[in-house]
C-alpha cells in the first residue's frame, strides 16, 4: 500500500523524540486538556465591535450567524471540546468570570463551563501582570503575538502548514496524526500564549488570518451567480457552500449578505429613511419592553441604547433596499443631527475646530494602536455624538490628508496630521473667524444622557 508523502513525513515527525514539549501542570486543575474527540459547540461569544470604516466590525458579526446555523464553523470544532479537568460548578465558574467578562450570565452554561476550563487561569494570570482582558479587534501587536505561537507550534511538532493544525479536517489521511500532536504539544495553551483573550476569539482569529480561502480577491460575477445558486440549494450551510466556492466560510457569508438584494448604492430617499427608522425604533423598543416591560414613546432611553449593540443584520432585512453597514452609517449622521438639535457639527468653523480638536486629542494621547482609543471618550471633541461618528470623521482625515496612510502605523498617521495638517487648519480657522468676524462658539454643551423616544423617532426627518 503507497503512503502519502505527506503523511509519512508527518507521521515520522510524530514519532521523533519530542522538542522541548511542553510540561503539564499537575497544580491547576481547570486546565483544559485534549483527549478525546467530541462534538462541536454550538455558541461562540461575540464581542461588540468597534464601529469603523474596515471590514472588521462586520467579520465579528457574522460570527454568531455563522456558528449557530449549523451548529459549526467546521469538522475542526470537534478538537475544541475537550474533556476538562475542572473541579468547579457551574454558580462558580460564572462568579469568577464575571471578573473578566461582564457579560458572561448572558453566555450557554456549556460555553461557560468551557471558558471556566480555557480561560479562567489565564485571565487570573493576566490580571496580576496587570493586563486587562481585551475584545474587539485584535491590535498589530496581538496579530504578531498570533504569528509567532502558530510558527513555534509548527516547529515543535513538525507539522508542515498552520492550515493542517487549523483546518485538520481537509487532510483526512493525515488527522488522526495532527490531532496527536496537537495534544501531546497542548496547542490550546501554545496558541494562546501572551494573547488576554478569550481562547474561543483567538481561535477564530488564527483560523481567519490563516485560511488560505480568504484571501482570493474580489468576487467575479459568476462567483456571485453561483453563490446565489448554492444558497438556495444549502440555505445558511456556509461550510457546505464554502468547499464548494473554494472560499472561507466568512467570506462567502459575507459576501452573500451584500446581494441577497437589490441594494442602493445613490442618496437615501424619504421612503428609505422612514423605513430606517421605523426599524431602529423596533428593535428598541423590543429592546426596552424585555429590559424594563414598557414600550411607550415618551418613556426615557438611555443615550448610550440609541447606538450601541443595534441587531443591524435585522435592521437590513427590515430596510430591504440597504446594506446593514449603509444602515448603521446613516442612523449614525441622524443620530447625531438629533442629538444635536440638527446643527451642523463639521460645517464652517465649528468643523474646522472639531479636526483640531480632534487631532490634538489624539497626539496627546501618544498610544502606537486605535484599539488603545477611548473613542467614547473623545467624543466631546465635537459635540454630542456617538462613537462612530468620531471614527468616521478621523478615517475621513486620514485617507483625505495623509499620503499613503494605508502603509502607515497609527502613530504615524497621527504625528502627520498634528505636525502637517494642524498648522494649515488653525490658520484656515483664524481667516474664517476674521472674515465672518463671529466669537468663538465650539465649546460642546453639557451632554444629555437620556432621550425620549417621541423625541428621537419623529416622522419629520429629511432625506440627505
Amino acid at each position: 500500500m503507497d503512503v502519502p508523502a505527506n503523511l509519512s513525513k508527518l507521521t515520522e515527525a510524530a514519532n521523533q523524540p519530542p522538542k522541548n514539549r511542553p510540561v503539564r501542570s499537575k497544580k491547576i486543575k481547570s486546565r483544559a486538556f485534549i483527549t478525546e474527540e467530541s462534538s462541536s459547540d454550538s455558541e461562540v461569544m461575540t464581542p461588540e465591535p468597534l464601529a469603523s470604516n474596515s471590514r472588521e466590525d462586520q467579520n465579528i458579526s457574522f460570527t454568531r450567524t455563522i456558528t449557530t446555523d449549523d451548529g459549526s464553523l467546521d469538522d475542526d470544532e470537534e478538537y475544541l471540546n475537550s474533556t476538562m479537568c475542572l473541579f468547579m460548578n457551574l454558580d462558580t465558574a460564572k462568579q469568577e468570570l464575571e471578573e473578566f467578562i461582564p457579560h458572561v450570565r448572558n453566555i450557554s452554561d456549556s460555553s461557560v463551563m468551557k471558558m471556566a476550563g480555557r480561560d479562567l487561569m489565564r485571565f487570573k494570570e493576566f490580571k496580576k501582570q496587570g493586563v486587562a482582558v481585551k475584545f474587539g479587534r485584535f491590535s498589530q501587536k496581538e496579530n504578531n503575538q498570533l504569528r509567532k505561537n502558530i510558527e513555534e507550534f509548527l516547529e515543535m511538532t513538525g507539522i508542515d502548514s498552520a492550515e493542517k493544525v487549523l483546518f485538520t479536517s481537509r487532510y483526512p489521511e493525515e488527522k488522526k496524526t495532527i490531532n496527536r500532536l496537537k495534544a501531546e504539544y497542548l496547542f490550546c495553551e501554545k496558541l494562546s500564549e501572551g494573547i488576554p483573550r478569550p481562547w474561543r476569539l483567538i481561535y477564530y482569529r488564527a483560523r481567519k488570518i490563516f485560511d488560505p480561502n480568504n484571501y482570493k480577491g474580489r468576487y467575479t460575477m459568476e462567483e456571485k451567480e453561483k453563490l446565489k445558486k448554492y444558497h438556495a440549494l444549502h440555505g445558511n450551510d456556509w461550510k457546505k457552500i464554502s468547499e464548494l466556492m473554494s472560499r472561507s466560510n466568512l467570506s462567502v457569508a459575507m459576501k452573500y449578505s451584500e446581494i441577497k438584494s437589490a441594494t442602493n448604492y445613490g442618496p437615501w430617499s424619504k421612503e428609505e429613511i422612514q423605513k430606517l427608522m421605523r426599524a431602529v425604533e423596533e428593535v428598541i423598543r423590543k429592546r426596552i419592553k424585555v429590559e424594563d416591560g414598557n414600550s411607550n414613546r415618551e418613556i426615557l432611553i438611555d443615550r448610550e441604547k440609541l447606538f450601541q449593540k443595534l441587531p443591524w443584520s435585522e435592521i437590513e432585512t427590515k430596510v430591504g433596499t440597504r446594506y446593514w453597514r449603509q444602515c448603521k452609517q446613516k442612523w449614525v449622521t441622524i443620530l447625531t443631527k438629533k442629538l444635536n438639535k440638527g446643527q451642523r457639527l463639521c460645517r464652517g468653523t465649528k468643523g474646522l475646530q472639531a479636526k483640531i480638536n480632534l487631532i490634538k486629542r489624539l497626539h496627546e494621547l501618544n498610544v502606537e494602536d486605535p484599539n488603545e482609543v477611548n473613542w467614547e471618550e473623545l467624543t466631546d471633541t465635537i459635540g454630542d455624538v456617538p462613537k462612530a461618528y468620531v471614527q468616521a470623521k478621523f478615517y475621513k482625515l486620514k485617507a483625505s490628508c495623509v499620503p499613503l496612510w494605508r502603509r502607515k502605523t497609527f502613530s504615524e498617521i497621527t504625528d502627520y496630521l498634528y505636525e502637517k495638517k494642524l498648522p494649515e487648519l488653525e490658520e484656515k480657522l483664524e481667516k474664517e473667524k476674521e472674515k465672518n468676524r463671529t466669537p468663538d462658539n465650539s465649546a460642546p454643551g453639557q451632554r444629555k444622557k437620556a432621550f425620549r423616544l417621541s423625541d428621537i423617532f419623529d416622522s419629520s426627518e429629511e432625506s440627505d
